[in-house]
């Protein structure tokens, strides 16, 4: 799907506030029947715009976790020493994104830890050992911004046919 119209564009918006709206709900906020609204959606989730569904969720402890935004730079940018980096992270579940970046970093991760303690051992045991690493740079949130604004009705969608 190379170009999306403003309907498909209000459907992706919808869906980011509420992925789990049901799809009459979303029929009457774009504008469409239920049966033209279900055949963009399944057109938007075959042509790859939609990649798929999450769920957010909040651990009973979630303020108490450590959240470490991470700059990688690599010895070498080149193809073999991206794909070997990138073959590494996929490997350790403490990483929970990664990201290739332009500028001064190559990588930016995002890794969760229990405390201080917990992230040091995620740093020397997993962080200094993935492949081609030269520099690694840490920073702590202090909270959340958006996350916490997530709609708490976000858990109700079902997809109806019509």
């Amino acid at each position: 799907m190379s170009t999306l119209d403003a309907i498909d564009r209000n459907i992706i918006r919808c869906l980011r506030r509420d992925g789990r709206m049901t799809n009459s709900q979303l029929a009457t906020e774009v504008g469409l029947s239920q049966s033209a609204c279900l055949r963009r959606v399944q057109l938007l989730e075959t042509s790859g715009v939609i990649r798929g569904y999450t769920a957010i969720i909040a651990a009973p402890d979630a303020d108490d976790r450590l959240v470490a935004l991470v700059r990688i730079t690599l010895e070498r940018q080149t193809e073999e020493y991206l794909n070997r980096f990138e073959e590494a992270v996929r490997r350790h579940p403490e990483i929970q994104e990664c990201y290739l970046m332009t500028g001064d970093a190559d990588y930016i991760l995002r890794a969760e830890a229990e405390n201080t303690a917990a992230y040091e051992v995620i740093h020397k045991e997993i962080l200094s050992r993935l492949p081609g690493v030269v520099r690694i740079h840490s920073s702590f949130s202090i909270r959340s911004v958006l996350l916490s604004r997530a709609p708490v009705q976000a858990f109700r969608h079902q997809v109806e046919t019509t």
